[in-house]
């Protein structure tokens, strides 16, 4: 089959390769074979590839987290599906029988994974999805919207919705507008009654922000000074909640940012994992710093339900065909995007 590749760790780029003979992904008893037509890029993706002390891969390498197509073959043991259907899912993989996947939290699974990070992914004509990670899609609903969704909100609505509580009247403070788990943070939260409050790098992406719903803005091309931003704008109370996925050169300032008992929120750390807590604001504003990954399957329903019903709709910045793929890449990590990267893959139209 057709697949993108990387046949060992590698920062460069051209470490890729699109081959024609990949061997056909086997599936096991409680799998199905997905066609997939569309996949799209998450940072994931730049840092897998990069590799990582104790990441221990199966080369060649597929990337590709997200996943939208049809079923194309059911394991033996499979039921409730069809050959044919159209799905998408979470692309957490979870063993289903441990303590904590028994109790639901398929997020804390003791042999976690994500698909295109611990096991090949969706850059492919084929992909191997257990069958428990499935969600149905409607007929005639977009594929790549599914594609674009599967990840992003998944984590959203699980950081933002169910472990950062938010409530009406609240002010969230987003720091970051271009990326997926950003953009569907600004729709969640205003689902949620809250305010959405966002850090944007620049005046092209603080308008796409403002037509997406945020209540505030604040351009840091302009004024890097965001933290002081935020206190005037609390009249220096602070915001509840701050959403702080870029980790060490933002974390001063979003702790700095928290009201009396506000909570931090962080799925991620583009920009390095180490940085200074200055632990006399912690337990002196008494704040919280909730950490979360990926999310269980009632996250991922939850999320899909708001995506296939049009209360929220992902934001496509592009569509990239799979021959692409280093180009597509190439523009996310340049940070020019609004919303997600999108692959079409088997047949799928860019």
């Amino acid at each position: 089959m057709k697949a993108l590749v990387f046949p060992q760790h590698s920062p460069d780029l051209a470490v890729y390769r699109l081959i024609d003979d990949m061997p056909m992904p086997e599936i096991g008893p409680e799998d199905v074979l997905l066609k997939v037509h569309y996949s799209a890029l998450n940072r994931l993706d730049d840092f897998v590839r990069r590799g990582w002390k104790g990441l221990n891969l199966t080369m060649p390498h597929i990337p590709g987290s997200d996943f939208a197509g049809e079923i194309a073959a059911l394991g033996e043991r499979v039921s409730g599906w069809q050959v044919g259907q159209r799905v998408s899912g979470n692309p957490t993989l979870f063993c289903g029988r441990c303590r904590y996947c028994l109790r639901g939290d398929h997020h804390l699974c003791e042999q976690f994974g994500i698909l295109g990070e611990h096991a090949r992914g969706a850059c492919a004509e084929f992909v191997c999805i257990p069958a428990r990670n499935l969600i149905p899609l409607p007929a005639g609903f977009d594929l790549k919207l599914a594609a674009a969704a599967s990840l992003v909100y998944l984590t959203a609505w699980r950081s933002l919705i169910v472990d950062g509580g938010v409530r009406p009247g609240e002010r969230v403070l987003i720091v970051g507008a271009g990326g997926g788990v950003n953009i569907a943070c600004i729709q969640l939260a205003k689902i949620a009654g809250a305010e959405a409050w966002v850090i944007a790098a620049d005046a092209d992406k603080a308008a796409k922000a403002l037509a997406l719903g945020a209540d505030w803005v604040h351009d840091r091309s302009a004024d890097p000074d965001w933290g002081r931003a935020v206190w005037k704008r609390s009249d220096r109370q602070g915001v509840e909640v701050v959403v702080d996925n870029v980790g060490a050169a933002t974390w001063g300032s979003s702790l700095r940012s928290l009201a009396r008992q506000g909570r931090l929120l962080t799925v991620g750390g583009t920009s390095g994992y180490s940085a200074e807590t200055p632990v006399n604001l912690v337990f002196g504003r008494q704040v919280r710093i909730i950490g979360s990954t990926m999310g269980n399957m009632e996250d991922a329903h939850q999320a899909f339900r708001l995506v296939v019903s049009g209360a929220v709709t992902p934001v496509i910045d592009s569509v990239w065909p799979l021959a692409n793929y280093v180009d597509a890449l190439r523009h996310m990590l340049a940070g020019d995007h609004f919303g997600k990267i999108v692959i079409a893959v088997a047949g799928a139209s860019a």
